[in-house]
């Protein structure tokens, strides 16, 4: 950790996504899309995590969301990808082995 001339620690920046993460998320969510399981989506940065959002209809509550947060990566793992009542489908260190959850699976709501 550097720091500056006051001797203070450098303040955190906002958590977000790098150009790798968000191709390989924007590549889930067009194969969702091409399934017409998708149409809208939103992203959202903060000092703790990042979120993708993944939405059927836009007005709705996001049907899914893919959230990267750095604290959790020597725990569980810094991603997840979350499902429409808020339950951890998949966890992990790793972006690729995460998003499989969306591979060869159609996703139905059940009463």
């Amino acid at each position: 950790m550097s720091l500056d001339v006051s001797g203070a620690p450098p303040l955190p920046g906002p958590v977000f996504f790098d150009r790798r993460e968000l191709m390989q998320i924007l590549s889930v969510y067009g194969r969702l899309v091409a399934a017409a399981e998708a149409r809208d989506y939103a992203l959202a940065d903060g000092r703790d995590a990042a979120e993708f959002a993944v939405f059927r209809r836009s007005g709705d509550a996001p049907a899914w969301r893919i959230e990267k947060r750095p604290a959790l990566q020597a725990r569980q793992g810094q991603w997840a990808v979350f499902g429409e009542g808020g339950q951890i489908l998949k966890r992990g260190r790793d972006l690729g082995q995460v998003l499989r959850v969306f591979d060869g699976r159609r996703f139905t709501v059940i009463d």
